[in-house]
């Protein structure tokens, strides 16, 4: 009885798995294949494995995994010693070609021979991102592509990584990330440089043009597996340390997480610019069906919700032509501590099973351990025995894995024109094809780096010039290093005299002796700490710091607290920066840092790289070569700058408005026809007139996101005008369209608005009852009150009258005091000719305390006057000064007066 149990649960759960009967028909080679393998070959096809070292004998572990459990692909890190650090490369090669022969030698006339997937997550910026340490040219971090929003870098970039490493052996590749990093954590809780950006539009055009690049790259010969789906850009911790929650419904994730997995799967993406496969990440929903109440189970073991977003009709075409599910790694700590929340024993049979039945296509094993086991082989060995008899016994089970390996052997068939291993293991390595890709990488260096604060206007006032030779230069950089192997020798990744060496090689001795080396020393933010922690001991420190002229601070990440360190070093110390110029280089995220820290620093630039060409372009931008001209791809909270209003449509632009015509097709002549000119659209009440804007950009100058509201109004002029029709539509590249039947005579106007940009060309037709008539197009001019110009901002903060929050200066109290004192005097003086002198004094008095009464309310801002002073400078101080002295005049002649009447004599007026 419990056994029927056990097999209707079993039953129960296969139907919520992804719906597989859609699934095209696989080609004759796949199927005869299949037809062919044995329970233990098709289940084998299911699994990506790891192993330590380099041991590829028949003796080895990995060689039993390959032989006799038939294991379909293995992912190579250097967290498990896979990489060596003498000829990375040739041995890399050597190791990869190893792995596919010990599957081809295990082949024979009863067998099928199928290549193995050799995997790797190279994602860029060196360790510890990078598997590969040393050999492969040294590409950017994904944030620092963003950072150029030119998605000609990303494909240049992508196209590098895909011929090293298709040339070094690999036919899959675990990237890029397509997470979008909404909300960021400064405390480097999030996937941090790791991803494009902050905004999905964007993010799915780096994408799609970072997997065309792999494509091509590789000449078609790796498959792509983009990650984290279905995103974990919300996530507050990442998925290898802890499965996150995120707050979410469907329809919220369809708007933002969704989004850039859509552009790589989508049935009109560009040629090479689909993905092969999507890594299935372990993250949590609660909310996702509505109810806020219900969390779902990790959406890699979860059957119900992966299949409610596989069917989707974003994804499910994508998916039914052959679109590979792969669950992240299920040997992480995140996915043990989730199965044995509650004192359970972590069962590796139980995890790889709901990784399968909730819907993915090969399980990523990884450095898998169960409990109940004394090593990550015999671990992997039980799941594939598990794996293997379960589909012996069970018929559903059997068929569900029958149509995973047929997409699985349909994707590798795609890769090669046959199973060959002539046609599987790569020619001998020529060593000097790698590596030559840095002018690339020095050019997303040079149009990436950003000037966080303050902004370009500025700069040039508070660092008027760089470093100059007889100046002082101290420099503090947190250090990075690490280990191709557990054996192998630490190699810098950001050395302590980084900046340092970068400096002199550029403006030192050798070229133009701009900076003199004695006057340059570096620390490590290990020296920093030691200062801080032990002042006494390390007075040398401070010493060198208060001589400095230039303190230049350098931070790789958040992840050992280095913002922390940094601000308590600007909180204890405040004493060492004055009167110098602290600069500060993030070679990681730009956001690490609050509107207070910021402040301290004269200027903060954003590099979002490590390797060697962003030190060079950190350097030549602190000696003003250069001239930052990216902008963050994240928003950054300290600054205000928030990606939403950035990528608005930029209200300083005049929207280009067309004709939307066809394009006329050209008969082929034999003969030269005579040039005429060229006709002129001509139009009739009845008709519909098609228009199309130009490209529309956003405040960084850049196409805005897909999607944007623009908003097309037609317009009657003359008596009995206005609006007649409106038609909203929303951009694609940057352009949108629309439509108006012509159904009424008169001049018509046709313009088009997308808030905040609200000029546009003018489209002009006077249309008749009778006849047809031309299309003009006018373009308006912006007006100063349309495009304002740093240069005015600047020429008002510059006002020597009145400050730029609209208070009277020195100047101005100066102006006001004078003329009340001389109109004073010059009353007084009058006065006394017609009038007593004591008289003649409250008079003066008046005008005196008038004038001073005005000038408070210049100074105090009463009335809501600042407004009114900004925009009238001295003129409205010398107004208000004169008002108030006309009412001190007046209260003056009051007060001399009293209740007695006027005698006028010869000379006096006098009161009694």
């Amino acid at each position: 009885m419990r056994q029927i149990r056990i097999l209707f649960l079993f039953v129960f759960i296969l139907s919520f798995a992804p719906v597989h009967a859609q699934t095209p028909t696989p080609p004759a080679a796949v199927s005869i294949a299949l037809s062919k393998m044995t329970p233990e070959e098709k289940v084998g096809q299911l699994f990506l494995v790891s192993f330590n070292g380099l041991d590829t004998s028949t003796e080895s572990q990995i060689a039993s995994l390959i032989q006799r459990y038939h294991v379909g692909g293995v992912v190579l890190s250097a967290a498990n010693g896979n990489f060596s650090n003498a000829d990375t490369l040739t041995q890399t090669h050597a190791l990869i070609a190893s792995l596919q022969t010990l599957e081809w030698n295990n082949t024979s006339t009863e067998t099928v021979y199928v290549p193995l997937l050799i995997g790797v997550a190279q994602e860029g910026d060196g360790y510890p991102t990078d598997q590969i340490l040393n050999g492969l040219t040294p590409l950017p971090s994904e944030m620092a592509i963003g950072a150029t929003w030119d998605v000609s870098y990303a494909e240049q970039v992508a196209k590098i990584r895909g011929r090293e490493l298709a040339a070094l052996g690999f036919n899959l590749y675990l990237g890029p990330s397509l997470d979008v990093l909404e909300s960021p954590s400064a405390l480097g809780e999030d996937l941090g440089t790791r991803v494009f950006g902050g905004d999905p539009f964007w993010v799915g055009e780096m994408g799609k043009a970072f997997i065309k690049g792999l494509h091509e790259g590789s000449e078609n010969n790796l498959l792509v597996i983009a990650k984290h789906f279905p995103g974990v850009g919300g996530a507050d911790r990442l998925p290898e340390v802890e499965v996150s929650t995120v707050r979410k419904s469907l329809e919220q994730l369809k708007q933002i997480e969704f989004a850039p997995f859509v552009a790589v799967t989508s049935s009109a993406t560009m040629a090479n610019g689909a993905v092969d496969g999507l890594l299935v990440s372990h993250i949590r929903y609660q909310g996702f069906q509505g109810n806020i109440r219900a969390t779902t189970r990790p959406i890699s073991f979860d059957p119900q919700a992966l299949n409610q977003i596989m069917t989707l009709p974003e994804f499910s075409t994508w998916y039914n032509e052959g679109g590979l599910l792969i669950s992240d790694n299920i040997g992480v700590n995140s996915v043990r501590a989730f199965y044995a929340s509650g004192g359970n024993q972590f069962s590796a049979r139980v995890a790889a099973r709901d990784a399968f039945l909730a819907g993915n296509d090969i399980i990523y094993l990884g450095n898998i351990k169960a409990d109940d086991a004394p090593d990550i082989y015999t671990t992997t060995t039980r799941v594939l025995d598990f794996f293997a008899q379960k589909y012996r016994e069970d018929a559903a089970f059997a068929q569900r894995v029958d149509i995973s390996v047929a997409r699985i052997l349909t994707a590798k068939l795609g890769l090669y024109d046959d199973f060959t291993l002539s046609k599987v293991v790569s020619p001998a390595l020529l060593l000097n094809e790698f590596g030559t890709g840095t002018d690339v990488t020095f050019a997303v260096a040079q149009n990436s780096a950003t000037l966080i604060t303050p902004n370009l206007q500025d700069l040039a006032s508070v660092l008027p010039q760089p470093p100059q030779p007889n100046e002082r230069l101290t420099f503090i950089t947190d250090t990075v290093s690490a280990k191709q192997c557990a054996e192998c020798p630490a190699q810098p990744q950001l050395s302590m005299d980084a900046l340092e060496m970068a400096i002199l090689k550029l403006y030192g001795v050798q070229s133009g002796n701009q900076i003199e080396e004695f006057r340059l020393s570096s620390y490590s933010f290990e020296n920093l700490q030691a200062l801080l922690d032990a002042p006494d001991e390390n007075q040398f420190m401070l010493d060198d710091f208060s001589v400095a002229d230039w303190i230049v601070i350098s931070i790789a990440d958040a992840s050992k607290g280095q913002p922390a360190l940094i601000n308590r070093f600007l909180r204890e110390h405040p004493e060492v920066l004055l009167n110098k110029n602290v600069i500060l280089f993030s070679f990681g995220a730009p956001y690490y840092f609050d509107t207070t820290a910021l402040s301290k620093f004269t200027a903060y630039y954003a590099l979002y790289s490590k390797q060697t060409q962003f030190v060079d372009v950190a350097a030549r931008l602190l000696f003003k070569e250069l001239t930052p001209i990216g902008a963050s791809p994240v928003s950054i909270p300290a600054i205000n700058y928030d990606l939403i209003s950035v990528m608005a449509p930029d209200p300083n632009q005049i929207i280009p408005l067309f004709l939307d015509l066809e394009p006329v097709s050209v008969p082929d002549t034999t003969f030269t026809p005579e040039p005429t000119p060229t006709s002129l659209p001509l139009f009739k009440i009845g008709d519909t007139i098609a228009l199309r804007t130009g490209e529309i950009v956003d405040l960084n100058g850049n196409t805005v996101p897909d999607g944007t509201v623009v908003q097309f109004s037609m317009n009657l002029i003359g008596e009995g005008g206005g609006i007649v029709q409106q038609v909203s539509a929303v951009t694609a590249q940057g352009v949108a369209r629309a439509s108006f039947g012509l159904d009424r005579p008169g001049l018509l106007e046709i313009r088009v608005t997308s808030e905040p940009a609200l000029i546009s060309d003018v489209v002009q037709l006077d249309v008749s009852q009778s006849g047809s008539v031309a299309v003009s197009v006018v373009t308006p001019v912006l007006t100063q009150s349309v495009e304002p110009t740093p240069e005015v901002v600047v020429e008002k903060a510059e006002d020597p009258y009145i400050t730029t929050e609209g208070y009277p200066r020195f100047s101005a109290w100066s102006v006001s005091m004078i003329m009340t004192l001389l109109i004073a005097g010059f009353v007084f003086f009058i006065a006394t000719q017609f009038m007593q002198r004591n008289l003649a004094l409250r008079l003066s008095l008046g005008i005196l305390l008038g004038g001073f009464i005005a000038y408070n309310i210049l100074a105090f801002g009463i009335f809501g006057i600042t407004n009114w002073l900004i925009t009238t400078s001295l003129n409205g101080v010398t107004i208000v000064t004169l008002i108030g002295q006309a009412l001190g005049f007046v209260g003056g002649w009051f007060w001399a007066r009293g209740k007695n009447n006027v005698i006028i004599n010869d000379k006096y007026i006098c009161f009694r």
